[in-house]
């Protein structure tokens, strides 16, 4: 079985809408954090991810893409110490999950963007992926 993650973006700049648009397929680039870069380094096709909106309003995890193509060199990236993965949009969420009902939820409280909000490629246990999919309405997708 394939790990879990979550990818934040802000929905301006890329949002679920953007991604459908796109015939469900993006390139998950200008992650420039090293943690998060090591996160996409880890994935592998088949992997699914938590789509989230960051920006300054509405932080909510909106539906779920899965890797299809695992880190390669981010082309846009003169210095070639970035790189980037493919993903592939599989569902979107039935009920939007708010920050505010993750930071409420018990069952998810020591998920990791919680302690590390900043983080912007997140890994996601089993645990916390089937609570996470139970709130947005997604069950048929938990693993």
């Amino acid at each position: 079985m394939g790990k879990f993650w979550l990818l934040k973006t802000e929905p301006e700049v890329w949002s679920w809408e953007h991604q459908a648009a796109n015939n469900g397929v993006s390139q998950w680039d200008g992650v420039r954090n090293a943690q998060a870069q090591n996160n996409m380094k880890a994935m592998t096709v088949g992997d699914l991810c938590f789509f989230y909106h960051s920006g300054k309003k509405d932080k909510q995890i909106v539906g779920i893409v899965k890797v299809i193509k695992e880190f390669y060199a981010d082309p846009t990236d003169a210095s070639g110490k970035y790189g980037v993965v493919n993903v592939e949009a599989v569902s979107p969420f039935e009920k939007p999950v708010t920050l505010a009902q993750i930071k409420q939820d018990e069952e998810v409280k020591d998920f990791v963007m919680l302690k590390q909000p900043r983080l912007s490629v997140v890994p996601v246990t089993d645990k916390i992926w089937t609570r996470l999919c139970q709130l947005g309405g997604c069950d048929d997708i938990i693993s």
